[in-house]
């Protein structure tokens, strides 16, 4: 009985153990200030591809440390920051922007929130007249069906 539990120990810890994430090292890409300045400024404006809600400088996902890792290079390369955007979304698409350019193709993007607020305010503006033109009040009875039927219980 012991030996199974050990063999069934050993295979869980083997198989936790291949399923670990090898994250290598990088070495520190030097900037000089400025280059700092511009780095910090990027990685919040950048997307994780991974998580989807926050941005690179958020991130603790490998592919975003690879992002950072591959943003830190091309700002010490001496490209700007629109040359660095042009790159990742030549690479990745617009997603990795948090503001992504208004074109063609992204204009629904843009304009879908203030398309659906203007549906919201047409369909509340819809409700609010049709409740206001219904009476709130019954309709006049008969009156002379109501006395038939009061002199009838009395």
């Amino acid at each position: 009985m012991k030996r199974r539990v050990a063999c069934v120990l050993l295979l869980a810890l083997a198989a936790a153990g291949a399923r670990a994430e090898v994250q290598t090292v990088k070495p520190e890409i030097p900037l000089t200030p400025q280059q700092e300045a511009l780095y910090r400024g990027l990685l919040p404006e950048l997307r994780c591809l991974v998580c989807q809600n926050e941005s690179l400088a958020e991130s603790q996902a490998s592919l975003a440390a690879d992002l950072r890792y591959e943003v830190r290079g091309l700002v010490a390369k001496g490209e700007d920051e629109t040359a660095i955007k042009k790159y990742l979304t030549d690479r990745y698409g617009d997603f990795v922007l948090y503001k992504p350019p208004l074109e063609a193709r992204t204009a629904l993007l843009w304009a879908a929130p203030f398309l659906l607020v203007l549906i919201g305010l047409t369909m509340l503006f819809a409700y609010a007249r049709r409740t206001r033109a219904t009476p709130a009040t019954r309709p006049p009875a008969d009156e002379a069906a109501l006395r038939k039927i009061l002199d009838d219980h009395s």
